[in-house]
């Protein structure tokens, strides 16, 4: 499951995402809550927004590849 980031029409709100990773600029961010064996949504936590390229790189390292 991939959310978009709430508020996420940069137009809109006429600011900038930003990646909570790297902390880029980015035109979308993503956030994955559930998978198999993975479920960010029964744990308390601080939600983090990924840019494509350090959302992939968190989903391979998650993954082990």
């Amino acid at each position: 499951m991939q959310a978009e980031k709430p508020g996420s029409d940069a137009v809109e709100r006429n600011t900038p995402l930003r990646c909570d990773f790297c902390g880029a600029e980015a035109t979308n961010v993503r956030r994955v809550a559930l998978d198999q064996d993975y479920d960010r949504l029964q744990k308390p936590h601080r939600e983090l927004y990924a840019c494509p390229t350090c959302s992939e790189r968190k989903e391979r390292s998650r993954r082990g590849l």
